[in-house]
Order: C-alpha cells, then sequence, then structure tokens
C-alpha cells in the first residue's frame, strides 16, 4: 500500500481541499500535503485518524510469502547459485576486433 496515493485517492474521491480534510483529520494542511507528496510517510495510527475523516476505513491485511520456509528458501538459494554459474560461464570481455568469414565481394547470384 502506498500511503500517499491512498491518501489523495480518498481526499479527492470525498471531494475534500487540503485544508478541509486536515482540519477534520486534526492536522495541518501542510502535513497533509506532505503524506501526499510522499515526502513523509504517515504512522499507520495517522493514516488511519486521516482515512476516516475522509470517510473511509482502512483495511489492512497479510498474506503468508511464497518462501517462507526453510525449505523454500534452501530451494530458491540453490537456484540463484544455479544463475550464478551459468552466468559466470559467459565471457566477461569481448575481443576488441570482431572476426568473422569474408565473403567474396564479387560473387553475386
Amino acid at each position: 500500500m502506498d500511503a500517499a496515493s491512498t491518501l489523495r485517492r480518498a481526499r479527492l474521491s470525498a471531494r475534500l481541499s487540503l485544508r478541509a480534510l486536515a482540519e477534520r483529520a486534526n492536522t495541518s494542511h501542510a502535513t497533509l500535503a506532505a503524506y501526499e507528496a510522499g515526502r513523509t510517510i504517515p504512522r499507520v495510527d495517522t493514516l488511519d485518524r486521516i482515512l476516516r475523516a475522509a470517510g473511509y476505513a482502512s483495511d489492512i491485511t497479510t498474506s503468508g510469502r511464497p518462501d517462507a520456509t526453510d525449505a523454500e528458501r534452501d530451494a530458491k538459494g540453490r537456484e540463484l547459485l544455479q544463475v550464478l554459474d551459468l552466468a559466470a560461464r559467459f565471457p566477461a570481455r569481448h575481443d576488441p576486433v570482431i572476426t568473422f568469414p569474408r565473403f567474396p565481394t564479387d560473387a553475386r547470384p
């Protein structure tokens, strides 16, 4: 979740100015502008208070990570090592001159 865009969307959807929402949320419009611009990140309780002042409720959900188990992390680590090994097999430096077969210039169909 991006707090800046969430706050801006909520405020615009509620048809409130920065000053109006700031007054409802008991904060300054400069602070609210900083949150919306992403210059400052509000705490979770502050974000919730501002969203409620705009007429919205925050809903935070959690989900498990795909690499949550030790076996899955180990498998990803092995896969990464295989990729790095493959990458190491490619030449790191190339010859300054490209060699290619020369074709006769007079050979025309």
